[in-house]
């Protein structure tokens, strides 16, 4: 089992920034690859962001590309998502999740644990 805890979220004006914390706890956090999703009001769950178990490799959302960047810390057993220039539309809650292939996936039903999430509010 790996748990998942988020925070950092909260309310922002629009081209403001936050950064958003995800820490491990349970198995051994750099076997797994991590990703970061997020869910709007009457949404569907969508992809924002993915890193490698080594950190090396990441890939985002053409959304947030230029954007928002990930990072993970695997001495800290933490990842993050330092998000800039933010817009209304980003809006939503975040979630991380824990994927025991090697360089995660944007597709959610391929992670194995999830976090509860934390609300973001980008006002404009």
């Amino acid at each position: 089992q790996v748990q998942l805890v988020e925070s950092g979220g909260g309310l922002v004006q629009a081209g403001g920034s936050l950064r958003l914390s995800c820490a491990a706890s349970g198995r051994t956090f750099s076997n797994y690859a991590m990703g970061w999703f997020r869910q709007a009001p009457g949404k569907e769950r969508e992809f924002v962001a993915r890193i490698s178990r080594s950190g090396i490799t990441t890939s985002y959302a053409d959304s947030v590309k230029g954007r928002f960047t990930i990072s993970r810390d695997n001495a800290k057993n933490t990842v993050y998502l330092q998000m800039s220039s933010l817009k209304p539309e980003d809006t939503a809650v975040y979630y991380c999740a824990a994927d025991r292939d090697y360089t995660g996936s944007p597709n959610p039903n391929e992670y194995d644990y999830w976090g509860q999430g934390t609300e973001v509010t980008v006002s404009s």
